[in-house]
Order: C-alpha cells, then structure tokens, then sequence
C-alpha cells in the first residue's frame, strides 16, 4: 500500500498504532520532484498481512492519513519481435492460439502475451559445455557471483578463486567460454533464457532469468566427476547463500550407474533444486531406446528432483531418435529443428537449428525458471508437480512417458 500522511508527528503516531494491526513500513519514497515542491515527507509504502484493500478502508479512516492507496502492478503485453519468432522458425515456442500458430509447441508465447516473461531473481545452473555469455541474445541473462571480484582471491569461500560467471570444471578455470566448440552449451543457453523482445535472434522460454554457467563437457566429453563437481559447486551456492536457484539444466549422458553422482543429484534435491535431464538419443542406431529397459543415466536415477524429457517434433511425433519410457521418462517437450543461439566466427553471435534430447530439455528448465517466477514460494517438488500436471496429452507419447504428454507453458 501506499500513504501518504498529513505531516511527520502524524506519520509517527499512525505507523505505531499500525504496528499492532500487523502492517509494517517498507520503505520511505522521497524523490526529489517531492522535495522540490516541498513535500519533506513523502509517500510510505507499507505492507499488510491482512486483505490489502480492508487495511485501506482502515487507513482512509485515520485522521492522521491525507491518502491511502493500493501499490498497483501495471502491466505490459509482451509478444516477441525477435526474428526467428517472427519468421516462423522458432515453432517450439508457439502454441495453438499464437502468431505464428504450431499445436506442438510449448505455448511460451501464449505466456508471453500474459506478461508472463520471467524474473532476473530466479537462476538455472547450466551443467553443459560453455556459454557464450557475452553473445547479443544471452549477456543481459548471464549469471553475476554476487559474492567474487576478480582479484586473484577465493573471496565467497567455495575452493574457486575469480568465479565471477561460474566455472569450467573441465579446464579448471573461471572462463565459463572457450570458444566456438561450446555450441551446444550456447544453444541451450538461448532456449532457456534467450532475451525476448529486442528485436533480434530467438527468444527463450523465460526473457528474464539468470544463467550460471557449469562446463565439466570439453572436447572429449565429461568425467562423472567434474559433474558431481558442476552438480555440488551449484548446491553449495544456493545452500550457504541463499541464492533463488530452482535449477539444473542436463542435456548430456551416458555411461552407467553412479552411486556417486546419484549421491551429488540427491544433495541437490535436498536443497530443494531440480535436475532436469535429457532422456537420451538413442544407442549408435540414433533411435530410440526404452529407458524402462536399459537405463540411461542421469536422467534414469531415481531422485525425486529429477524430470526427464523426451524430444518431439513440430508435427507431435516423438522425434525418431528420443528415448522414452513409460516409468522412466516424464514429459516431452519441442527436441527437432530447434533454432537457438551459437557463437559465430571472431567471436560474433549466430544462430542453428538443432535436433536432440538436449534440445528439448531446456524448453522444460525455461518452463520452470518461469514457473517459479510466477510461484516464488513453490518448492522443486510442487513445480515438477506443476510442470507434469500441465502436459497435454500427445498420442506419440501415450504409454511412452509418465505424462503420456508435451510440455504446456501456456497454463501457467
């Protein structure tokens, strides 16, 4: 609420009493358009336990109140004019009702269309190759430690000394970008969180969100213990810090069961951070194999923070290459011809189109970094309820996964 009170022994006296009805001062406006024309109180924003507009009704009636107001949230109604939206390309983000129109899609844009776009308080781990952090759609979004300087010093205390962005678990080193070899860790990057509505490039699920980048896949791909490195260097952040990480995007796997990486996937649910995970793309035939019967790990652990994502393509078909499972993978989600962001040549930002698992997981860690953004206080395990709730069924995905459905951001 906003109020304004007659002078400051009323604004004194009222505040004391308000005590006691349960609202309290937030903060004081005094701008200095109000001190130019002689205001030297300014307005008080308060806030209320109770029914906002009954505690107003109160406040009008005190003699010590000139005004007394809702704090209003004005709105705007975002649609992305980013050119791979607008030319038709960027399908997985389109829904039955947007323009353009694909029925298959996410619905992202739906949500867009609602003022739905994100929230920079909300951060995803990117447990991948790099990010090109400084590319033209994903700077605005790249994750800054509040806690380090480059200065030489382990200055939060986490063992990595100038880990401003994040960490390359596989250099060993606070560069989160090694050049154009980490593609695929870009490309991810964009459909999560690829700027929406400036005109340029893709758009990702969630406009507004922070990205953390966890590189432990070099050229030779990853060690099970660089991500148990990559999974705990994120648990650990959010655990002594207290930072709004919701999180993990894993479009990687391979390999067989680990207790110990299990192990670091459970630490990180207890810290109440999900771990979304690729399903898989198949054996050396690149088709699809049920993970029911030969499991594919990571996204086959157990753990109860894990969502596991199959891929589809821009007819509803599950892509030919998906792994799926009707106990073992819980959701599809857009994984064929994804256009998304990667660097360019002399460091300069550019754009693919992309077919995998891979792909179509972090369509699902955008939908839940918007989630949460939506839903502050929701816990790792009612947004997977959500996310897993929401799917609509898909008949390529029936008996092929918990859901027997596609991701729908556009119930959100």
């Amino acid at each position: 609420m906003l109020v304004k009170f007659k002078d400051a022994k009323a604004a004194e006296k009222a505040l004391k009493a308000l005590k006691k009805a349960k609202v309290s001062k937030a903060e004081k406006i005094l701008t200095k358009m109000m001190e130019r024309g002689g205001d030297s109180e300014g307005v008080t924003l308060l806030t209320v336990s109770t029914d906002v507009m009954e505690a107003i009704g109160e406040l009008q009636a005190m003699t010590e109140v000139a005004v007394a107001e809702p704090n209003y949230i004005y709105t705007s109604d975002a649609t992305s004019n980013d050119t791979y939206f607008t030319n038709g390309s960027l399908w997985g983000m389109y829904g039955s009702a947007t323009t353009p129109a694909n029925t298959f899609g996410s619905g992202a844009a739906t949500a867009w269309a609602a003022n739905k776009t994100g929230s920079g308080s909300v951060i995803v781990g990117i447990i991948d190759e790099g990010f090109m952090r400084t590319h033209a759609d994903l700077s605005a979004n790249s994750w800054v430690n509040p806690f380090e300087t480059v200065n030489g010093r382990d200055d939060d205390g986490n063992g990595y000394i100038d880990d401003v962005n994040g960490w390359d678990f596989d250099r060993n080193d606070a560069s989160i970008y090694d050049g154009t070899t980490d593609d695929h860790g870009t490309h991810v990057a964009g459909t999560i969180g690829g700027r929406g509505g400036n005109a340029i490039g893709v758009a990702g699920v969630c406009w507004d969100v922070k990205m953390i980048g966890l590189k432990f896949l070099g050229r030779r791909g990853g060690t099970a213990a660089n991500s148990i490195r990559a999974i705990d260097y994120l648990t650990d952040l959010k655990t002594r810090h207290g930072l709004n990480i919701v999180a993990s995007n894993n479009s990687w796997g391979g390999g067989g069961f680990s207790q110990l990486v299990q192990n670091a996937i459970e630490r990180a649910n207890t810290a109440n951070i999900l771990f979304i995970a690729a399903a898989g793309n198949g054996g050396a035939d690149q088709i699809g194999d049920n993970n029911d019967a030969v499991a594919n790990y990571p996204s086959n652990y157990p753990n109860a923070n894990i969502i596991a994502v199959a891929a589809i393509t821009s007819t509803g078909a599950r892509s030919g290459f998906s792994n799926f499972g009707a106990t073992t993978v819980d959701i599809g989600a857009p994984g064929s011809g994804i256009w998304s962001t990667i660097p360019g040549s002399g460091n300069t930002s550019s754009y693919a189109s992309y077919n995998g698992t891979s792909m179509a997981t972090p369509h699902v860690t955008g939908a839940v970094a918007l989630y949460k953004s939506l839903n502050p206080t929701a816990t790792a395990a009612q947004i997977k309820a959500a996310i897993l709730a929401a799917a609509v069924p898909t008949t390529s995905l029936s008996g092929r996964c918990v859901t027997g459905g596609r991701l729908n951001v556009a119930g959100f």
